[in-house]
């Protein structure tokens, strides 16, 4: 038996290795059928939009406020609920619920494995939920839909569960591409919500998907940013002062609507009736809240370029909140498929018009950008990605760093105020927990040597099981776990047979818990 090499000769900054090649170009493919999959999520929406509230054939998005019906209209949204419901009970329970943290839940829990039902079902369920009037979006259906197919991209090549993960993500960024044509922003989401790493591994494959998706949007659903605005020129330091003011009080609605989107579950949890019939009586509550402010209705993108233009003022913002919000967490909390970003765009985009309003600032629709990011990045805790989104989306590069205060103000007050953030809240009542917290595992930075102890009159080696002291601590504890041992002999790199010392599974614990400990100490 031989020492061997170095691990100094065969560590390297990262882990990956050729496979990834491969991974990438299946990532490739998954990002092509993603962009499929939201161009046909985005005409169904159509469909069933122009059906209930038109009576026409057409597959191009509508708003339901331009409807001609009378107010028997406020009883679409109850039909809209009950088909879900139904379809929900016989078809896949799976639909239920806006999409991302059944996608989470599949990553941290089913080892990326997600049913072919949920892959057909969650878009139809959403595209009928969202076109019969209910107030949500199209991302996370469309990023559960994409993971789903990249899951099942994925079992059919029979590949590893963190290659499983690796497609499953892919296929949500393409999803989420295609729909908001914001690549980056969906690598991002990526990074800071569904991965639960930062490896080339994973990164590149999905960025990969992201880029094919971003392309094959131009010709599937158009070009250009989704809310156009004129650009700004740079920006005054008291604008970057009301964007802080902006970001906390954004901060504080998320942990308020977040609050209400859960006490509405809890309600209707109570309900002495089976479940499948919840998104019916919530659809009774969105349909008498198109009443008071049709705008509230449907997926609101038409509403989100009003507010980013500064076409709505006054008592129209605070009716449209108001709405919104109930109507939306009233919606959710019944269990009905939709999603979360496209009502915190419109929530948060009023919010910034009602400040603008307020405080009688001259650019309301730079308010309105700066809200609509704050609100996102403040209710899913996803800072980094929101402000990305939010340039991606307007294209309007100078409003950066009134971004980037908003939206980090308003994740700070959400992490100071809620121990979850409206995602892994969801986990937690099924109890699943999730720490989002990355950082260096010790044990892959310190050696054996910094834990060893003297070989106190140890016999020479004979065993194949042993450690070397420039070994990562890493290593030395899958060799301790493998061999359901409680110490390894320390042997000479140089001659193998001669022992140096030993290192136990207590003393590499120890030197975890001590570097943990040490982050925490005050000197």
């Amino acid at each position: 038996m031989t020492g061997g090499p170095s691990p100094d000769d065969r560590l390297g900054d990262y882990s990956a290795d050729r496979r990834i090649i491969l991974l990438t170009l299946m990532a490739a493919a998954v990002g092509l059928i993603s962009a499929f999959v939201a161009l046909a999520l985005v005409r169904l929406i159509g469909l069933f939009t122009n059906l209930a509230y038109f009576h026409r054939l057409a597959t191009t998005l509508a708003s339901p406020p331009a409807s001609p019906l009378s107010p028997w209209r406020a009883l679409i949204p109850v039909a809209g609920g009950l088909v879900v419901g139904l379809m929900a009970r016989y078809g896949s329970n799976k639909i239920r619920g806006h999409g991302i943290p059944e996608a989470l839940e599949a990553i941290l829990i089913g080892r990326s494995r997600m049913d072919a039902k949920v892959a057909v079902l969650k878009p139809l369920s959403s595209a009928i939920a969202i076109g019969t009037g209910g107030p949500y979006g199209a991302e996370g259906p469309i990023i559960v839909t994409g993971g789903a197919f990249g899951s099942l991209f994925a079992q059919a090549f029979h590949l590893s569960p963190v290659e499983r993960k690796t497609l499953l993500v892919a296929g949500a960024a393409g999803g989420m591409t295609a729909i908001f044509a914001t690549p980056v922003a969906a690598v991002l989401l990526a990074i800071e919500l569904l991965l639960f790493e930062l490896k080339p591994r994973s990164f590149i494959p999905v960025a990969c998907s992201a880029a094919v998706a971003g392309v094959l949007r131009v010709p599937l659903l158009g070009t250009g940013p989704l809310f156009p605005v004129l650009p700004h020129s740079a920006l005054a330091g008291s604008t970057l002062l009301g964007a802080l003011g902006l970001g906390l009080a954004a901060g504080l609605s998320a942990t308020a609507i977040t609050a209400l989107l859960y006490a509405c579950e809890d309600v209707f949890a109570r309900l002495p009736i089976h479940w499948m019939w919840w998104p019916a009586i919530g659809g009774v509550f969105v349909g008498l809240g198109g009443l008071v402010a049709p705008r509230a209705l449907g997926v609101g993108y038409d509403v989100i370029h009003d507010l980013l233009d500064g076409r709505l003022f006054g008592a129209t913002l605070v009716a449209l909140l108001v709405v919104k919000a109930s109507i939306w967490a009233i919606g959710l909390g019944s269990g009905t498929s939709g999603g979360l970003v496209a009502p915190l765009l419109l929530m948060g985009s009023t919010l910034g018009a009602l400040a603008a309003s307020v405080f009688h600032a001259a650019d309301t629709g730079l308010w309105a950008m700066i809200g609509m990011a704050a609100l996102m990045g403040g209710t899913m805790q996803i800072p980094l990605t929101a402000i990305v989104f939010g340039v991606e989306l307007t294209a309007d590069v100078a409003t950066l760093p009134a971004l980037l205060i908003g939206c980090v103000a308003s994740a700070g007050v959400t992490v100071l105020l809620m121990r979850r953030s409206i995602l892994t809240e969801k986990l937690a009542r099924r109890g699943r927990h999730l720490t989002r917290e990355y950082g260096v595992n010790p044990l892959h930075v310190l050696r054996v040597e910094a834990v060893m102890e003297p070989p106190l009159g140890l016999p020479a080696a004979t065993s194949d099981v042993v450690t070397y002291p420039d070994e990562l601590l890493d290593t030395a504890m899958s060799k301790l776990l493998e061999h359901e041992l409680e110490r390894l002999p320390v042997a000479s790199r140089d001659d193998p047979t001669n022992l140096v010392g030993y290192v136990e599974r207590s003393a590499i614990l120890a030197a975890w818990v001590q570097l943990t400990r040490d982050e925490h100490a005050i000197e």
